[in-house]
């Protein structure tokens, strides 16, 4: 029978991230935010009711000491609305839906800067309600059935995290 490998957290990916919105969703072509929450926090109507696909991007450095042949290295998205893909120097390492959104790095890292990108979707909910709101000048979205009201809830989206590097014995 296969034991559970014991897992070390390395490091949390606090500080700055670059955040790129799809074109054409009313949302800023891109900003730099400085804690990962959801985007439904965010006081830019444009980001609040945003729908579609962010990217976030952050540079790594990684020690030699990480990289061992006996572990392999690991990252924790944390909490994720709703998909997401994740890239480390140009590479897709796959996409992920559920929990734990967690992804092996260990033929991706090498010791050194490397760029880290994760391309996280939502669903079309908020935009939905975004487009109900008073006083709204540009629509993005069409059903021909209403399913919600300016006063519904919006749904948590984006990378929340915690975003952490993990190692697995």
């Amino acid at each position: 029978m296969l034991q559970p490998r014991p897992a070390g957290r390395l490091t949390t990916l606090d500080g700055t991230w670059n955040l790129k919105f799809q074109k054409d969703r009313g949302a800023p072509a891109e900003i730099n935010v400085d804690k990962l929450s959801s985007w439904i926090e965010n006081s830019d109507q444009g980001i609040k009711y945003f729908s579609g696909t962010g990217t976030y991007s952050k540079k790594i450095n990684v020690p030699a000491a990480w990289i061992k042949k006996e572990a392999q290295l690991w990252i924790d998205l944390g909490e994720v609305k709703n998909i997401a893909e994740v890239f480390v120097n140009g590479k897709s390492l796959g996409i992920i839906w559920k929990k734990p959104f967690r992804v092996n790095l260990s033929n991706a890292m090498k010791p050194g800067e490397n760029t880290l990108k994760v391309k996280v979707t939502d669903l079309w909910v908020n935009r939905l309600i975004g487009d109900l709101q008073p006083n709204t000048t540009q629509k993005y979205t069409y059903t021909t059935q209403a399913f919600y009201k300016a006063d519904s809830p919006l749904l948590p989206s984006g990378l929340i995290g915690p975003v952490k590097i993990i190692s697995v014995q």
